[in-house]
């Protein structure tokens, strides 16, 4: 596959020049700008950056929520051959200066004043960064250059023009299109280069699996600095003519649903989990009448899901009561939730529990999981829309070659992967073997149909003291469907049994202490360490991983009496569980547990 990302959005242009290609709130109100509009400010932008002289694989770095003027940027960054180093918008100054001096960027672009704040923080200690906001600012208060009064820079010099086409029309596939920093769970995060050629060699491939069509709205949630994003969010739905509108925040993505109504949309599974968490907990408000026709539903849709997971004709009867169960009850509760025009959810960043999956598949709502890493562009596997594996992240897409190692690891090889990690050739030689295999450092397995099953982290596997390996992963998912636990790290390594470090949802227990007559607040010690608290959280243990073998067996757990948080530390970003940091800070629980 050739051809570069600013060649297929000049093609969108061109074919969709009227068509809305994002919508953005402006006082309340979602906005639309049309591609031929897009184009034109991407033109203008990239005009202002050439005059400020930026070149052939620059670095720019974009620190900015979802919002309109992040596409732009990101177009008008590639469409000049400078490479996009786009920033977790949730991370402290001091992991943005990290990145920034990592990469070499000498421009940033911020989005509003809570970023302005870290750039300029940053501003002196690095003093050749220019910064560029998005939002009007008083600029002789600060040393920046507002978006507006670039794209005017750009409007002075007409011969900026001629060098905007020739730097977009001489693009080459292998020319560097983006830096993305890992989530670094472990350390510190690594810069994976991603040329033109790796995204669009996704894009085409995603094309023949996620049917976006022209006009049709994807509501972008997951933050586009982060691969999935970048793929599903940003550049697959621009390829096809769609509409990208933007989640506000967390807190407003339900109202955003139902103002936007969307037909596709990317999510990572916690949020997924929420969802189901709350049509769970608005169903026990119901009367007992509901609730009744509300399981039947659910069974009639799980059955008829398993057939078809199977490969089986889904009885007459059966295909029958579930339309008329999704009539009755389904259809009323994805209109509840702005989901009316649904075609699938997207997930992936994470293994979705197979729980989840099956629930919404029972409710006529689809999840795509799929697997991919910021190695590979991202997409390596998808479920394909037509025969869903619960379970699974489906087969590889069509071009990349997956393989199980003779450890359990899962190889990749195609045209998506990354040529390397930016000035670390002994990380990307250790990642990538002279046969073109990235080892990705997941443990999984391929079925008969070529499906692919994530199991666990290579580095996270435990190997207790006598030697047998266990893979906690999976255990977590499945303790992390009690209602009652927010997060949980299996440890154990190097010692003679399980243990595990339990984060309690502290609402539920809270609902659940106080109707129980236990006082306090539910992350006190007192609280956690009640008995009746301890024994609803080891029956949990119990009922959720039963059947184990005796060496598998969580024999000790802690309650942790706080949030774990972006802020805090103890989450990436992406909502993924910093171990190391999380170890680090409860090390002493460990010791008692083991003592």
């Amino acid at each position: 596959m050739t051809g570069t990302l600013a060649d297929i959005f000049q093609e969108s242009v061109s074919r969709y020049p009227d068509m809305p290609a994002l919508l953005g709130k402006t006082k309340g109100v979602y906005e639309a700008v049309t591609y031929q509009d897009m184009a034109l400010r991407v033109r203008r932008m990239a005009r202002g950056l050439l005059s400020l002289g930026v070149r052939k694989r620059d670095r720019v770095a974009l620190l900015s929520e979802n919002r309109i003027e992040w596409a732009i940027s990101d177009m008008a960054i590639i469409h000049i051959g400078a490479v996009n180093v786009a920033v977790f918008p949730n991370i402290p100054a001091s992991q943005v200066e990290y990145i920034l001096s990592d990469s070499g960027s000498n421009i940033i672009i911020v989005s509003d004043r809570n970023q302005l704040k870290k750039a300029l923080e940053i501003q002196n200690r690095l003093n050749d960064l220019r910064i560029i906001a998005m939002e009007s600012v008083p600029e002789s208060e600060y040393d920046i250059t507002s978006l507006d009064s670039l794209e005017r820079l750009g409007d002075t010099s007409p011969s900026l023009d001629t060098e905007f086409e020739s730097r977009w029309k001489n693009m080459q596939p292998e020319d560097w299109a983006s830096i993305i920093y890992t989530s670094g769970t472990t350390g510190d995060p690594k810069g994976v280069i991603l040329t033109h050629g790796n995204f669009v060699f996704n894009i085409e491939a995603g094309k023949n699996i996620l049917h976006f069509l022209p006009g049709e709205v994807l509501l972008s949630f997951v933050p586009l600095n982060h691969i999935m994003g970048r793929f599903a969010d940003h550049y697959l739905p621009l390829s096809t003519g769609s509409t990208v509108a933007y989640v506000e925040n967390l807190l407003r993505l339900r109202m955003n649903m139902e103002e936007v109504q969307p037909h596709y949309m990317l999510l990572v599974p916690r949020v997924l989990e929420m969802f189901h968490e709350g049509i769970m907990t608005t169903m026990t408000k119901e009367s007992p009448l509901r609730q009744q026709v509300f399981r039947r539903a659910l069974s009639i849709g799980r059955e008829c899901c398993k057939c078809m997971e199977n490969k089986q004709t889904v009885p007459v009867l059966k295909s029958l009561q579930w339309r008329l169960a999704d009539k009755i009850v389904f259809k009323k509760i994805r209109s509840r939730l702005g989901l009316a025009r649904l075609k699938f959810f997207f997930s992936g960043g994470a293994p979705l529990r197979r729980e989840t999956a099956e629930f919404f598949g029972a409710l006529k709502i689809r999840i795509m999981e799929g697997y991919g890493l910021s190695e590979t562009a991202p997409l390596v596997a998808v479920n394909p829309h037509d025969l869903l594996k619960f379970g699974t992240v489906g087969p590889a897409v069509k071009g990349v070659e997956v393989k199980i190692a003779a450890d359990g690891e899962i190889l990749v090889r195609g045209p998506n992967v990354m040529p390397g990690y930016y000035n670390k050739p002994d990380d990307t030689a250790a990642t990538i073997d002279k046969e073109g295999w990235l080892h990705t450092g997941d443990i999984g397995e391929l079925d008969g149909d070529g499906y692919l099953t994530i199991t666990d982290r290579k580095k996270d596997l435990i190997v207790l003291s006598n030697g047998k390996k266990v893979a906690p992963q999976p255990m977590e998912n499945r303790l992390a469907a009690s209602p009652y636990i927010a997060h949980i790290v299996v440890v154990g390594d190097k010692r003679s049994t399980l243990a595990a470090l339990v984060v309690p949802a502290f609402a539920h227990l809270s609902v659940w202490t106080k109707a129980r007559g236990i006082d306090g607040d539910p992350k006190s010690t007192a609280v956690l360490d009640h008995p009746e608290v301890q024994r609803l959280y080891k029956g949990e243990i119990d009922r959720l991983l039963p059947g184990l073998a005796d060496f598998e067996k969580i024999r000790r757990f802690s309650l942790i009496g706080e949030e774990l948080t972006v802020d805090n530390g103890l989450l990436t970003p992406t909502l993924k569980v910093r171990k190391r940091s999380l170890l680090e800070r409860y090390a002493h629980m460990v010791e008692e547990m083991y003592r």
